[in-house]
């Protein structure tokens, strides 16, 4: 990433903290690489956030119980947890298990509850047909969070399958 493009981020205001809200999904992969690498050339805090919806127990593999899906998510957000220190970024996660209409509104909320500066999300890409039949949660983060939230779209190189 270029110091470009982190230069409007941090105009102004002092980024502190970063919440990287991921579904740990592949699509997520890009906005995680861009918000470790970020909070490591920042010295930002890295809050790496996992909303386990409880309607739908799917993601990393698909459970019945909750207790399964969150042991597999937090082993997977640990892994992020050490990217992230050893590119020299203070790191923690939260899996939050809620059951709101989506998991927009729990990122959103948490991002206030850790005083989040910036949020990162990623996204599939989808085009508006997409987003209006499927819906998007990146897009309703845009519209909810109280701060500035960096989208980052899956580029040429490294499309993103629709599953």
């Amino acid at each position: 990433m270029t110091s470009a493009l982190i230069e409007p981020l941090v105009s102004g205001e002092t980024i502190h903290t970063i919440l990287l809200a991921t579904d740990l999904s592949p699509a997520s992969d890009l906005a995680t690489e861009r918000a470790v690498e970020l909070a490591a050339r920042l010295r930002a805090r890295l809050v790496v956030v996992n909303v386990l919806e409880r309607r739908r127990l799917s993601g990393r593999g698909a459970h019945d119980r909750v207790d399964q899906a969150r042991a597999e998510r937090e082993a997977a957000l640990v892994d992020v947890v050490e990217r992230a220190r050893a590119a020299g970024a203070h790191a923690e996660f939260i899996v939050w298990g809620a059951d709101p209409p989506s998991a927009a509104p729990a990122v959103s909320a948490l991002a206030q509850a850790e005083h989040a500066d910036l949020i990162v999300v990623g996204t599939r890409g989808r085009d508006r047909a997409g987003r209006f039949l499927l819906g998007s949660v990146s897009d309703e983060i845009v519209r909810t969070a109280d701060c500035p939230v960096l989208v980052v779209r899956p580029t040429a190189n490294r499309a993103v399958p629709v599953l």
